[in-house]
This record gives structure tokens, sequence and C-alpha cells, in this order.
């Protein structure tokens, strides 16, 4: 029987500044350690720049700035989880990966309404696991959609 059977998830927890959030697995594409970024002019305040990735632009997000927290100045021990985001590949700066999780499912609680802020939207969940908060990123919620040429 699988975990999705028993109604368990699969997640990757990481921090971005003080607080823990998690990821579906199925999402991720594998872990880097940080490599610095080029900018690109004109960018949103959230993305850190791109890097070349085996030939492939990936463009990195500062996940503390999307999420309406201070920006990160990342050093060696930060990593880049890259990850499915709706139709597109990014890299999502983070502080660290702190293990992978398995949570059932039916202990995931709705987020509080947070209003329209920065970061309202892209959280679908909170898990209390021991005396800590887990939020659940939605990526799909996590960029703007793409916009059609016309």
């Amino acid at each position: 029987m699988t975990n999705q059977a028993l109604g368990k998830r699969e997640l990757v927890g990481f921090r971005v500044g003080d607080q823990a959030f998690c990821i579906d697995i199925t999402s991720v594409l594998e872990i880097r350690g940080w490599t610095a970024t080029t900018p690109l002019p004109g960018a949103p305040n959230y993305m850190k720049g791109v890097v070349n990735l085996r030939g492939t632009v990936l463009p990195i997000i500062d996940l503390a700035v999307r999420l309406g927290l201070p920006t990160t100045e990342p050093s060696a021990r930060h990593a880049i989880v890259v990850v499915r985001c709706g139709e597109r590949t990014v890299g999502l700066l983070v502080e660290g990966v702190s293990d992978i999780m398995q949570l059932d499912d039916a202990a995931r609680q709705d987020p509080p309404n947070m209003g329209d802020g920065q970061g309202a939207g892209v959280v679908s969940g909170v898990f209390a696991v021991d005396s800590a908060l887990i939020s659940l990123l939605d990526l799909d919620n996590l960029l703007p959609p793409v916009r059609e040429a016309a």
C-alpha cells in the first residue's frame, strides 16, 4: 500500500528566515548548493537572478522576498531547491533543507486569511509537528501567471 493510499504526503522541509516550510516531494527535481546568480535588469524584486543549469537558464527566486520576508544574503550554507512551478522550472533560494517528512494529510489545517499581501495564496496549509508549525507552499500560486504572447 502506498503512502498516498494511506493519506500520507511526502514533503521536503526547509527553512526561510526563522520559519519552516515544506513542499510536495513530487515537485522537487533536485536540491543544489548555492551558486552565484546573474541578475537580470527589470526582473521582479524576488528574482535573485539566473544560473546555468546544465545548459538551461534557470531563474532563482529569493523565496524570502517572495513571501514578504527580508531579503536573503546567500552563502555556501544556503541551498537551491529546483522545482516545477506550474509549467515552469525555477530554483528556490532557501536557508537549508531540513528533512523529508511523511505527514498525514488529514493533519493539514487551512491557513488563516492573510488578506491580499505579497505572500497571500502561496500557503495552502499548515502542519503542527511537535511544537513547530510548518507551512505548506502552493507552488502553483508562487509565481505570477505567464503572459501570453500578443
